[in-house]
């Protein structure tokens, strides 16, 4: 019982993660339409602008705890300020030509690993973690640790945020009101374009937050992590429902204890083909899952 125990909060830890790297890609998908593969290379740019913060740019002096909390504000800031620049640059003339799309942030992809790579090096940078996450709590007898409840925490807040600028502000309702019919909202003034780019910035920022966080979930930093994370949030995305929110928050969770167990009570990789299995299963049972995302 106490493994179990353990294994369903470090699964809840992990899909917490999961979600944070899937929330942005959800929400430029549902809101704009646009499949971006490029969604890793701004989780990279968090954790890197998150490692430089905490190694280099505060004193080493400075409590480990406190320049994390710098780290994922500024995070948070040059996730959203590449998203802002991706939009602008790249994506806004594209938004009638997804094929183009694609083949723009792949590209971007790709050649933002080759500069990390070129900048910094593809070996590992290891990222300091404050002493209390790296312990661990005694939860009815299960010891879990306490990066988990953090990874927990954020997300919520973080999905509970989103729900609210979208349903309670007047940002949110002219954001669904120009997914739902752009040409009568820009016919009252309203510059629709304005308000995707804001879009993109706070799904870049979501992508910032979660590069940081899950670099301190695997204590290092590395070019080729946004990827790897990049196809567990498409994962998500896909048998969460293409845009949805809430079920990108259930398939995370879903996500995260399939591959925890399967992993302890099978063998250990067997937890990614479990999770590969689930997303086959997904599609045959609910085909309709990727249609809106080969529209």
């Amino acid at each position: 019982m106490t493994d179990l125990l353990l294994l369903v909060v470090t699964g809840l830890g992990l899909g917490a993660l999961y979600f944070l790297a899937a929330s942005g890609l959800s929400l430029i998908y549902g809101l704009m339409g646009v499949l971006n593969f490029a969604h890793g290379a701004f989780m990279m740019a968090g954790s890197y602008a998150g490692w430089w913060t905490m190694t280099s740019l505060l004193p080493s002096s400075m409590a480990v705890a406190a320049r994390l909390a710098v780290a994922v504000a500024v995070a948070i800031v040059v996730g959203a300020l590449v998203g802002f620049l991706v939009e602008v640059v790249l994506i806004r003339p594209l938004y009638r030509h997804h094929i183009q799309q694609v083949l723009v942030t792949v590209g971007l992809s790709l050649a933002s690993v080759a500069a990390a790579q070129g900048i910094w090096g593809a070996d590992p940078k290891p990222l300091p973690k404050p002493e209390w996450m790296s312990q661990t709590t005694e939860l009815f007898g299960a010891r879990v640790p306490n990066d988990r409840f953090v990874f927990i925490l954020v997300a919520v807040a973080l999905f509970l945020g989103l729900l609210a600028l979208l349903h309670l502000t007047q940002l949110g309702l002219v954001i669904r009101a120009g997914v739902e019919n752009r040409t009568m909202v820009e016919a009252l003034g309203i510059n629709v374009r304005r308000t995707f780019t804001i879009v993109f910035s706070i799904g870049g920022a979501a992508a910032g937050l979660a590069g940081l966080l899950y670099s301190q979930y695997s204590g290092t930093v590395s070019p080729a992590q946004g990827g790897s994370l990049l196809i567990y949030a498409f994962i998500v995305v896909v048998i969460g429902g293409m845009g949805s929110l809430p079920g990108t928050a259930v398939a995370a969770v879903a996500v995260g204890l399939v591959q925890q167990l399967a992993n302890y009570y099978a063998a250990s990789g067997v937890g990614d083909l479990s999770v590969v299995l689930l997303l086959a299963l997904v599609l045959l049972l609910r085909p309709s899952a990727m249609k809106g995302a080969l529209a």
